[in-house]
């Protein structure tokens, strides 16, 4: 998970700081200097991390902290509201023209670091909230880089323009007469990269900044590569001036270096974060929740708008009324499980939730995305009337089920066992929150896996 190494550090430097009923201007300082360790390990840049450190011991020395009730926690309060400052402190959203101008916004970036595929993700993002988008395939260089953005210009339903093999000065040209005869707002300039940067590609990037004065220069770079993304942001800032960075496959960069140094290095704000292959997968970037799930303090208002892009407000008022008349099925329960699944990795989503990060180090290996898809094989090998009704399922059922899923019968018992388990304890639990709380506690809900 992204920050996962710097997470663990940090958490445990304060857990010391929080044991401790008083502290000394020492025990501030020893502290952050594990803490200085710590950022430099995850590949923070070596001034970002001298200057951050800096700050927060000025701060953190303070009479109003020292004499304090809990000198630990205003410690903790101050490094967050520092990671915060050092990420940009304001989500920066992308500039867009206002009434029926057209937004023109230029891709650029290193080959390899996911740019055409987060190019088709940005896109989707702005079809979701009913802009006209138009893909264009500015990168005539790269072999089928003009098919893969057709490819997922069809994945998320929007069209691409192109002119083949042509001068990407005339192609970015000619998009935007293409845009105004069809009715589009948004273009999307998806331009060549290198294995380098080298001054035939900043030439080209530099002509079609002429041509189109694009309202946002976009960076795409790959958070894995630590340093050298900063590198790079800060050589291509020099060239272009951009207007903001994306960060991708940060959900494998237990790190977090790029994240961090890239605002303070080049002074441009992260706008998005790649955290998954799938197309819906580029998160807006809050340097408040980030900061947040770097100190293992949850990131709840994640979750919850992950949940509501996810879950139909209808559908979750009929289960609701299914669970208090015990008429929750097994189509029911897979139909939940595919959403909750469909909103990321279930250790991610976990992490989001606070105190979650320190248990789940206790986990690791227990949450397997396998064993759900296994009971999904389970229920899906099911009839519809058998999902439905599942006190039909007899000897003969389960086995034609444990077959068709390539599960044992031992298995196809224990879902039918928990699942009935877990209507009951749901019913109370709907009850329970119907009566308003005028009972204390909450029964432990068991799912069937």
């Amino acid at each position: 998970m992204a920050f996962d190494s710097l997470s663990e550090k940090l958490q445990n430097v304060f857990k010391n700081l929080r044991s401790k009923g008083r502290l000394t201007e020492d025990d501030v300082k020893a502290a952050l200097k594990e803490v200085k360790m710590a950022l430099l390990e995850a590949d923070v840049n070596f001034k970002v991390v001298k200057g951050f450190i800096k700050d927060v011991q000025e701060r953190a020395v303070g009479q109003d902290v020292m004499n304090g009730l809990n000198p630990g926690q205003m410690v903790i309060k101050i490094v967050n509201e520092e990671l915060i400052r050092l990420m940009g402190s304001e989500t920066t959203e992308i500039t867009l023209q206002p009434g029926s101008a057209i937004t023109v916004i230029m891709m650029a970036g290193l080959q390899g670091a996911g740019k055409t595929t987060t190019t088709a993700k940005l896109a989707g993002k702005f079809k979701l909230k009913g802009k006209k988008p138009l893909l264009v395939a500015c990168d005539v260089y790269r072999p089928a880089a003009i098919k893969q953005l057709q490819v997922l210009g069809e994945q998320v339903g929007i069209p691409v323009f192109s002119m083949g093999q042509g001068n990407p000065v005339d192609i970015a040209r000619g998009s935007l007469e293409f845009a105004r005869s069809n009715n589009r707002d948004i273009i999307i300039l998806d331009t060549a990269g290198r294995l380098h940067i080298n001054e035939e590609l900043m030439d080209e990037l530099q002509k079609i900044k002429s041509a189109l004065n694009p309202e946002e220069i976009l960076l795409v770079v790959d958070a894995m590569t630590g340093q050298d993304a900063v590198n790079v942001a800060e050589a291509f800032n020099q060239q272009l001036t951009l207007t903001g960075v994306i960060l991708t496959k940060l959900d494998g960069d237990t790190r977090g270096g790029a994240a961090l140094s890239v605002k303070a290095v080049t002074g441009c704000p992260i706008k998005y974060v790649g955290m998954g292959e799938k197309l819906d997968a580029l998160e807006v970037f809050f340097p408040d929740r980030m900061a947040s799930r770097i100190l293992g303090m949850g990131d709840v208002l994640s979750l919850v708008e992950k949940a509501q892009a996810t879950f139909d407000e209808d559908k979750a008022r009929e289960m609701e009324r299914k669970l208090r008349q015990q008429e929750f099925t097994l189509e029911d329960f897979l139909e939940q499980m595919q959403q909750v699944r469909s909103m990321g990795p279930l250790e991610d989503l976990l992490s989001m939730i606070p105190g979650m990060g320190k248990q789940l180090k206790g986990m690791q290996g227990q949450i397997d995305e396998k064993e759900l898809a296994h009971i999904e094989a389970i229920i899906q090998s099911m009839t519809k009337e058998e999902r439905r009704n599942p006190t039909i399922i007899n000897g003969s059922r389960k086995k034609r089920i444990a077959r068709g899923s390539g599960a044992r019968v031992q298995e196809v018992n224990r879902l039918l066992k928990q699942f009935e388990e877990s209507r009951k304890l749901m019913k109370q639990f709907a009850d329970m929150g119907g009566r308003k709380g005028k009972r204390g506690g909450m029964p432990p809900i068991k799912f069937p896996f």
